[in-house]
């Protein structure tokens, strides 16, 4: 079974930001992954949230985990958590 992981994001640093963000892909497609959304235009529907969307799916959630837990990708998190504000999730798919 798929899994997705989601994150909304506000960026406070963008050239920082900028630094982890072209990893992402490359890092993810060696785990697995395979990016849905990764910006992009949104219109905001019901209540309020960040300017930033992402969706990662994954085979199954073993693979997001190991993804997410990798020293590959835990070398360029201190990037994203000094330059955004932001909350990640696993779901898994139907």
């Amino acid at each position: 079974m798929p899994a997705y992981i989601i994150a909304r994001i506000d960026v406070s640093d963008p050239a920082d930001y900028a630094t982890y963000a072209s990893q992402t892909v490359a890092l993810a497609e060696r785990h697995g992954g395979r990016f849905l959304v990764k910006g992009g235009a949104m219109t905001q529907l019901e209540g309020e949230g960040p300017a930033r969307h992402v969706v990662i799916e994954f085979p199954d959630r073993a693979t997001a985990e190991a993804w997410y837990s990798s020293p590959d990708y835990q070398s360029i998190l201190p990037i994203a958590l000094r330059s955004s504000r932001r909350d990640l999730v696993i779901v898994d798919g139907a």
